[in-house]
């Protein structure tokens, strides 16, 4: 009897680890996508206290 109940933790274990490791992995993809939009498209420049820089302070942007 002890051998079933260790080898149904084993698979719980086994099928736990693999959705993690799906699970990260889709995140890893998601969270690379993300990276690649951000730095295709150029946005406004901030300083750091996340006011405008000089150089974009006072332009409009294309469709707002």
């Amino acid at each position: 009897m002890a051998d079933d109940t260790e080898k149904s933790t084993r698979q719980a274990k086994a099928s736990r680890d693999d959705r993690l490791k799906s699970a990260l992995r889709e995140n890893l993809k998601r969270r690379k996508l993300q990276a690649r939009e951000r730095a295709a498209s150029p946005e406004p420049s901030q300083n750091d206290d996340g006011s405008p820089s000089k150089e974009t302070a006072g332009k409009s942007t294309p469709g707002a």
